[in-house]
């Protein structure tokens, strides 16, 4: 699992940073899950919100068998033409819908090993229910990965391009909106979304890592191979380092879901 992995959903991609710490822990959960497997089993994704298959290409194409749930019947039918291309259309699943239909959803064997949430707390209308959704489509001792705006990267954001009063609103708006016109419907910091996977979803979170907590601030890097691996070893520590890993662009929890497996 490389630097191709993307970070988005549904036509919203963005450029995977020179370390990806959301790879690096998909395929460590991954790993794990490939150990404890009984035959040989390969490892079940569900993917809500997946659209194109940015994440469910590149995981199908390492043998692992996922489905992804998406509302958008065009970025699904991106998703089918990109499995075929790639050679998984077999391990890739594509089913129109919404996270709340992920019980209906969830497979007949116990749920997924691993749930992606990317870029979809952003945009539902009551985050609590769809946490309460991703957790149940998980097999017990499964993982849920989440990914999300950060709310204080976007303040700095609009500061440094001189949008003040959009980053005072963004400071001081509970839901992290910089106005009616914000096409997210909420931005959440480290805390907040921690009280969602534990509080509300009954999960234990075990990973909390900034995604782009440098990388973005970066306009050029020079040319050769010691700038880039300068700031993959930069960002990898700031990711983990607070304050710093709140000041991400986007912030990536892993929760468990309690229970043997």
């Amino acid at each position: 699992m490389g630097a191709h992995y993307g970070v988005a959903v549904t036509a919203r991609p963005s450029a995977p940073t020179a370390v990806d710490v959301v790879a690096r822990a998909l395929r460590d959960e991954l790993a794990g899950v490939r150990a404890r497997a009984v035959g040989g089993r390969a490892p079940r994704v569900l993917d809500v919100g997946g659209g194109s298959g940015t994440w469910a290409v590149p995981l199908a194409g390492e043998g692992c068998e996922v489905t992804v749930v998406d509302s958008s019947a065009n970025a699904l039918a991106v998703l089918r033409s990109r499995a075929r291309d790639a050679g998984v259309a077999d391990r890739v699943r594509a089913v129109q819908g919404d996270v709340d239909a992920l019980a209906d959803i969830a497979d007949g064997d116990g749920g997924a090993d691993l749930v992606l949430g990317h870029g979809l707390l952003e945009y539902v209308d009551d985050p609590v229910a769809a946490v309460r959704a991703l957790a149940v489509a998980t097999t017990p001792g499964g993982a849920v990965s989440v990914l999300v705006a950060g709310r204080w990267a976007a303040v700095l954001g609009r500061v440094v391009a001189g949008r003040v009063a959009e980053a005072r609103r963004l400071l001081t708006d509970p839901a992290g909106r910089w106005g009616a016109g914000d096409p997210m419907l909420r931005r959440m910091d480290t805390d907040e979304v921690r009280t969602l996977l534990e509080r509300d979803a009954g999960l234990v979170v075990e990973q909390v890592r900034g995604h782009r907590v440098l990388a973005d601030l970066v306009p050029e890097l020079p040319d050769g191979a010691s700038a880039g691996a300068e700031l993959a070893a930069l960002e990898e520590l700031a990711g983990d380092t607070p304050p710093l890993r709140d000041l991400a662009s986007r912030i990536h929890v892993l929760a468990r879901r309690s229970g043997e497996r």
